[in-house]
C-alpha cells in the first residue's frame, strides 16, 4: 500500500493514468508539475499522452515546472480520502474548487504564461488526481518530514 506523499504513490496514479483510455481521449498534455505536500516537493512530468517521469525534489533547491500545486498535508488528505470514498473528486474537492476557494494561490508559479498549462489542462489533472481512487492509500504522519 503506498504512502501518501511518496514518489512510490505519485508513480502507482502515473501507472494507472497511462493505462487509461479514459485520460488519453482528454488529448495530450505536456507540463512539468509541481506537488508541493507540506515541505515536501514532488515533480509530474506529462509528456503527450503519458506521465513520463515522478520524483521527489529538494524544496530549497531552484527547478524547472510550469507550476506548483501547493497545500498543506491535511488538505491532500481530505481530497484524496474524498476521491477514494466517492470513485472521483467532488465539491470542494475538485482541483478547480480547491483553487477558486484557496486563500492563496493553490496553482503557483513566476510565470502566468506557465500556469496556464494548469487550467487549459485541469481535465487531465483532476483525472490523475482520481485515479488515486483505484489504490489504497495509506498516509504519513503530517508531522513527519522528509523520509531518510
Amino acid at each position: 500500500m503506498p504512502i501518501f506523499p511518496s514518489v512510490e504513490w505519485f508513480q502507482s496514479v502515473a501507472d494507472i493514468i497511462n493505462d487509461d483510455e479514459e485520460y488519453r481521449r482528454l488529448g495530450t498534455v505536456d507540463a512539468a508539475v509541481g506537488i508541493q505536500v507540506g515541505e515536501r516537493m514532488f515533480e509530474v512530468d506529462f509528456d503527450a499522452f503519458n506521465i513520463v517521469d515522478v520524483k521527489e525534489l529538494d524544496a530549497a533547491t531552484p527547478r524547472d515546472l510550469d507550476f506548483t500545486l501547493v497545500m498543506p498535508h491535511e488538505q491532500w488528505r481530505e481530497m484524496i480520502e474524498s476521491i477514494k470514498q466517492n470513485g472521483r473528486a467532488e465539491h470542494d474537492y475538485t482541483l478547480n474548487s480547491i483553487d477558486l476557494n484557496a486563500p492563496e494561490e493553490f496553482a503557483r508559479a513566476d510565470d502566468y504564461y506557465r500556469r496556464d498549462l494548469f487550467y487549459r489542462f485541469n481535465q487531465s489533472f483532476q483525472r490523475f488526481f482520481d485515479a488515486s481512487a483505484q489504490i489504497d492509500t495509506q498516509f504519513a504522519d503530517s508531522a513527519v518530514s522528509r523520509p531518510a
